[in-house]
């Protein structure tokens, strides 16, 4: 199995300087409407730590985690947070979310992981709790420079999340990617919300 994580800890000062500056107003909009004020937020997979910073500086309290050693170096030199080196897979969050924020760091868990990752998520978040995610828009998934990529078309993410009996799809958006040179990138943003809480195991 790729273990995308360490082509981050290899490429860190290329990674976080095309993107701890890369501005995500829009794609906040899409999440913050659903978060109580002064709400609990996990930034899950948080890379630079650019949007745990957005949140805190906004009165939210904030836990973040990554997989990539640098990234969590770099997060909580940003941030100021103690920030956890954790996979997806790992979570053994609670009920403690009132929202997850996954902006581009779910497309590295392998297709067949998928469902366990959200029940995991679906188990981390409050009631009515939302999650925020985003995918490569395209049909394939693919590999590139040691990194895995899963990958949905709205289509296909419509019909992954209808077997996915913990969430509701609230929204679905297309955009581009905001980052310097790649505006012919195309992505899927999804805004969830949890229905009903997985059994406790």
């Amino acid at each position: 199995m790729i273990d995308s994580s360490k082509y981050y800890d290899l490429h860190a000062k290329q990674y976080l300087s095309t993107t701890r500056d890369v501005d995500m107003t829009s794609h906040y909009a899409l999440f913050l409407p659903s978060i109580p004020s002064g709400g609990r937020i996990l930034d899950a997979g948080c890379g630079s730590g650019r949007d745990s910073r957005y949140f805190l500086d906004r009165g939210y309290q904030v836990d973040s985690f990554d997989l990539s050693e640098s990234m969590v170096k770099a997060a909580c030199e940003l941030t100021g947070l103690p920030v956890r080196q954790l996979s997806f897979q790992q979570m053994d969050y609670k009920n403690a979310f009132d929202g997850i924020w996954a902006c581009a760091s779910l497309l590295h868990v392998p297709m067949e992981e998928l469902p366990l990752v959200f029940e995991r998520m679906a188990v981390a978040l409050k009631e009515q709790g939302v999650l925020y995610c985003s995918f490569k828009l395209q049909a394939n998934d693919f590999q590139r420079e040691g990194r895995h990529f899963t990958c949905f078309t709205t289509d296909a993410f419509r019909q992954f999340v209808d077997e996915l009996p913990w969430f509701s799809l609230e929204e679905l958006v297309e955009t581009r990617d905001l980052r310097p040179g790649r505006a012919e990138e195309h992505w899927i943003n999804a805004i969830l919300k949890k229905v009903s809480a997985p059994p406790e195991g």
